[in-house]
């Protein structure tokens, strides 16, 4: 295991051959590529999730179906998509750590953009009777697969050209472009809504920010093909290792250096745990929030997007300063505190939009206050994920950490909250699921060390 930094190694981000001279430029493309395909991925789930009353309408609501039915239906298709996460990251993860990060993310982006036009161009309801859902559903698969091959991609790409001492910043990227993917769906949506008026919205609309995937994704794919590979990847694949390295024992084969699967799961485990409150929280606050607010507290479409697009704003102001704090103070000292605040703040910051003498301006602070608690999560999450794996299986195994937290605490989010607030008309049930889940994680945080920051990536 790799303990102290060396010139070159993985954690350096030293460009090729790891003697810094062009490091700064191949950093560069690393942050963008990396960065347009979480922008393009989010960007969907979010406009999925803000839609969701509209979506429900157009492919889950037969004749004589209640609304609050088909929102607990189109929640379960969201719910699903998230649990084909950890088959994706599974799948292309094995590719990447095999064959390369910069071919298998250029496949991904390919799959990703494809099946989100695709949701732009569906039959509803009304013109293919109950092969709507059924059809909207494998799209939401396809979706999920390729997010699930998305995230290990782009975050070993950001923290593998990472400069010295700034893999925490350059890992935030990722989750900084996750925010702008949500608020880009946001404020469209909002956008949409407030030009189109309900009516047109409801009828084609809604179709309009599936089908602004293709460009968004064509920009993605050339981004991607200008990418390097990483020095990480090819010290440890062996392609350059004599170069990087020199003769001796460090010439042993990939395979040989690979962890047994028991270590690799063990990690996975403890990074679900790590990343639990992040992923619950980010949800509630940043994507279920519309639809409860709507549904539960009698918020306009436009009120409810408003909202949203304001706990985002906190979301994205909080996560690069996070990221770039943990590079000094350590991983460990921010996402406790980030955990901490959202286990206090959870309540008081429900209640407060739950209150109808409450003002607008203090509403705005709540939800601007959830979102940056969650930011302080999402800085240092890619980077102390990237921390857990040495490169041969970082791939699959940040990416596997990543999707089953989501698919378990962040896609079945709205599910759980809907049908519980259906079943017992509790409207603190948000606050509870948040509460619970970061209390059950915090101490998977406490066994982060605290120098894991001025440690090196272990090839």
């Amino acid at each position: 295991m790799t303990t102290t930094a060396k010139a070159g190694d993985a954690g350096t981000g030293g460009g090729e051959g790891g003697d810094g001279k062009g490091a700064p430029p191949a950093s560069r493309r690393a942050l963008v590529a990396g960065s347009v395909g979480n922008f393009i991925e989010w960007y969907e789930f979010g406009v999925y999730g803000y839609f969701a009353t509209i979506i429900a309408a157009q492919f889950f609501t037969p004749e004589g179906g209640s609304d609050i039915e088909a929102l607990v239906k189109t929640y379960a298709s969201f719910a699903l998509a998230f649990f084909f996460r950890p088959v994706g990251a599974a799948l292309f993860g094995r590719i990447g750590d095999r064959i390369g990060r910069r071919p298998t993310l250029i496949l991904v982006v390919l799959l990703m953009t494809a099946a989100t036009a695709a949701i732009g161009l569906l039959p509803t309801y009304a013109t293919v009777g109950a092969a709507a859902p059924w059809l909207l559903t494998l799209v939401r698969v396809l979706q999920g697969l390729s997010a699930g091959g998305e995230f290990g991609g782009a975050v070993s790409v950001m923290t593998e050209f990472a400069p010295p001492g700034r893999r925490g910043l350059y890992g935030a990227w990722q989750s900084f472009t996750v925010a702008l993917g949500l608020l880009a769906g946001a404020g469209l949506a909002a956008l949409l809504a407030t030009v189109l008026g309900e009516g047109d919205l409801q009828r084609w609309g809604w179709r309009l920010p599936f089908l602004l995937a293709v460009p968004l994704g064509l920009a993605a794919l050339w981004l991607r093909l200008r990418l390097e590979e990483t020095p990480s990847f090819r010290r440890s694949s062996g392609a350059f290792a004599g170069h990087a390295r020199g003769a001796g024992a460090d010439l042993a084969p990939a395979a040989a250096r690979r962890p047994s699967a028991a270590a690799t799961w063990r990690a996975i485990g403890l990074g679900i745990g790590r990343l639990m409150g992040w992923s619950a929280a980010g949800y509630t606050f940043l994507v279920v929030m519309p639809s409860y607010l709507q549904s539960t507290l009698g918020a306009s479409f436009q009120q409810a997007l408003l909202a949203t697009v304001v706990a985002n704003a906190g979301f994205a102001l909080a996560i690069l300063p996070a990221g770039a704090l943990s590079d000094r103070i350590g991983r460990r000292a921010v996402m406790v505190a980030g955990t901490v605040a959202l286990i206090v703040l959870a309540f008081p910051l429900l209640n407060l939009l739950q209150d109808p003498d409450a003002s607008s301006a203090a509403r705005a602070a709540a939800v601007f206050t959830a979102g940056a608690a969650v930011g302080l999560l999402a800085g240092p999450g890619p980077a102390m994920l990237a921390e857990m794996f040495p490169t041969t299986v970082r791939y699959t195994g940040l990416g596997l950490a990543y999707s089953l937290s989501n698919a378990v605490f962040s896609g079945s989010a709205g599910l759980i909250i809907t049908e519980l607030i259906k079943r017992t008309g509790d409207a603190d049930v948000p606050a509870l699921y948040v509460v619970v889940v970061c209390a059950v994680g915090l101490p998977a945080l406490l066994t982060l060390r605290g120098d894991d920051h001025r440690r090196a990536l272990r090839d």
